[in-house]
């Protein structure tokens, strides 16, 4: 479903058409959860992240929300990353003794998660005495209907706005209406470069919309910090969004650092003491007002056990009580509310949850969309409802937003908000341009590529490498060694077992060039990356029972491209997976998420391939041509760009 010309020339057919992807998008992962439920069995739900089993209950209590929760913990699998997180809605079952899974009549709000502990908001006191009394306890994902209706909602409210801020935002990030910038005399800022400068100054010029693209180790984040910090002189509060969880940490912990005080709406990812400081929950608990709340909503609950008993006098006398009580906890839960949102500098929220009940009704003079190019459109909006002007900072070169249903992709869902005013408003788009991470070699292919050669290296990192005389890049071509992908489990992906071997046994002889005392000593780390999920759980598994790679355990994360995106490493290993006699690369030819694999290294890069099988693509071809020639592109040939 091409996108047409009136289409894009249109905002309000744009936004039908958004409702009508978003709408395709939604019911295919409805009936996808509903096929899962049904018919995959619970050991790949585990493996995939979708499911704790078996699980245990720990403590209920209230919390300082007054929500009834239930600790969940899983006994098994916790090296397996799981995509539980606050906010996502679960539901509980059991394992009947002939095997079958009976699921419970509810669902629950995940309140907060780390690696082998949830909890869990339950929708009552009956709940949580099932699942107390449930014999092999099992918890997994539950089909999000809230954010899909909080998306169409904000959709629908920007197609119907008039005469109002929201319309005219509207008419310019989708339409043909100009961006308005206003006059200010240039603020210097010595300690960023040129691009990043100018980057914050065209942010505090923008009436309406600026974006912040920022390629690989560019320091967006440094530069969207001083845009958030300087713009904070001018306004009393802003907004700060991301699509994950993990980006909202990042963003507000660099906040915090340069003493801004952030409200995170949410609970963070990363869970430490400070993130947890600058949290809605603590910060609520820490109030001087929560101790006399506390006491009047444990009496409450005392009383209200009480229930029908006593005289006709007595029972009025006790429902006067509550009602009083009732509303001075409201009282004092209203001016907490007020002190701690007045109080903050930052608001900061997944974009989904500015929708929170707390942000009801508050405007905000900027909104800032930090990891912009992985959200999608209709979620942008739900955070842009509340601003008057907005902020967009990512790289629509990197990870796109994650999309189910083929054809709502294909039909232009997974075209983001920030890549079509790129390509609108050109006007509104600062590129920061010199890098910080890469060696100059590694760099290189991708600044071609993708950014028009408009990167450079900062002169620090532009020939840095752990050993001297070292080949920053290498590609091991495995095609001589007839190694065969194989297919594990639909949509699990594909794993290639002999590949993995050779990626360890390259991994070790490294490990051994440089040295045992030298990598522990300066705490050298490394990445090993994989496109596929099967193939990373195969890595992981081996390095578990690898007596040569035990030392260096903590120095090594193994990760899908996604998990390794905002991150880096000295050293990159990256195993492609797919060999064939077909030549498909399926999925490998997204190329952002390649762009994504192939920045993440500092100082070395080594990519195990079948070139047979992968070289059929321009891409992968002009790649093994740039290793082999030595890290020239001079020898490539430039028609094969796409």
């Amino acid at each position: 479903m091409p996108m047409d010309k009136n289409t894009a020339s249109s905002p309000l057919l744009h936004l039908q058409r958004q409702q009508l992807l978003l709408r395709m998008e939604y019911e295919y992962e409805k009936e996808e959860f509903k096929r899962q439920t049904e018919t995959m069995g619970v050991g790949r739900k585990v493996k995939r992240g979708l499911c704790w089993f078996p699980a245990s209950t720990g403590r209920t209590y209230y919390n300082s929300l007054n929500q009834l929760v239930i600790e969940v913990m899983r006994s098994e699998d916790t090296d397996i990353e799981h995509h539980f997180e606050f906010g996502r809605p679960v539901c509980f079952f059991h394992q009947t003794a002939d095997g079958s899974l009976h699921y419970y009549p509810f669902t629950a709000t995940v309140s907060y998660a780390d690696e082998a502990r949830m909890v869990v908001v339950m929708p009552g006191g009956d709940a949580v005495m099932q699942v107390q009394q449930a014999e092999r306890l099992g918890v997994q994902l539950y089909f999000d209907e809230t954010s899909y209706r909080t998306m169409f909602e904000a959709l629908s409210d920007v197609s119907q706005a008039k005469g109002k801020r929201l319309a005219e935002l509207r008419d310019i990030l989708l339409g043909p209406v100009k961006a308005g910038f206003r006059e200010l005399y240039p603020v210097r800022f010595p300690w960023l470069n040129t691009t990043q400068e100018q980057a914050v100054n065209r942010v505090l010029c923008a009436r309406d919309v600026a974006i912040v693209h920022g390629p690989p180790g560019t320091g967006k984040t440094t530069t969207l910090v001083e845009a958030i910090y300087e713009t904070l002189h001018r306004e009393p509060q802003v907004l700060v969004c991301a699509q994950s969880n993990m980006a909202v940490d990042w963003i507000a912990e660099k906040l915090v650092d340069r003493g801004v005080n952030v409200l995170r709406i949410g609970n963070p990812v990363r869970v430490n003491d400070k993130m947890l400081s600058f949290t809605y929950e603590r910060r609520f608990e820490a109030h001087p007002l929560y101790t006399e709340l506390w006491s009047l909503r444990k009496e409450l609950r005392q009383l209200g056990s009480q229930g029908r008993r006593g005289s006709y006098s007595e029972r009025e006398s006790l429902r006067n009580r509550m009602s009083r009580l009732r509303d001075r906890a409201t009282a004092l839960e209203v001016t907490i509310n007020a002190d701690l949102l007045e109080g903050a500098h930052v608001i900061a929220s997944t974009l989904i949850s500015s929708n929170h009940r707390l942000l009801s009704g508050r405007r905000f003079g900027t909104l800032f969309i930090d990891e912009a190019a992985q959200a999608l459109e209709a979620a942008c909006w739900v955070a842009i409802r509340k601003a008057d002007r907005v902020v967009l900072a990512g790289d629509h070169c990197q990870l796109p937003p994650t999309i189910q249903c083929y054809e709502a992709a294909r039909g232009g869902l997974d075209r983001t908000l920030m890549e079509q005013v790129v390509a609108s408003k050109p006007s509104c788009v600062s590129l920061l341009e010199v890098q910080y991470r890469m060696n100059e070699a590694i760099m290189h292919f991708s600044g071609e590529w993708f950014y028009q050669g408009r990167l450079k290296s900062a002169p620090e990192v532009q020939y840095r490498s752990i050993l001297d005389w070292d080949t920053p890049i290498v590609w091991v071509d495995t095609s001589e060694r007839e190694f065969r992908e194989e297919f594990v489990g639909e949509s699990y992906g594909r794993i290639n077992r002999d590949e993995a071997h050779l990626l360890l046994e390259q991994l070790t002889a490294y490990i051994e060039r440089i040295g045992s005392h030298r990598i522990l000593d300066e705490r050298i780390d490394f990445g090993i990356i994989s496109p596929y999920k099967a193939q990373v759980q195969y890595l992981r598994s081996c390095i578990k029972q690898s007596a040569a790679l035990r030392p260096y355990r903590d120095l090594l994360t193994v990760n899908t491209v996604d998990g390794f995106q905002g991150q880096e490493r000295d050293v990159i290993f990256i195993s492609l997976v797919r060999a064939n006699d077909e030549g498909q690369i399926g999925f490998l030819g997204d190329l952002r998420r390649m762009n994504v694999a192939i920045t993440r290294a500092r100082m070395k890069l080594v990519i195990l391939g079948d070139a047979a099988t992968l070289g059929r693509h321009p891409f992968y071809r002009k790649l093994q041509t740039y290793i082999k020639s030595g890290m020239s592109l001079e020898t490539t040939d430039e028609t094969d760009a796409d």
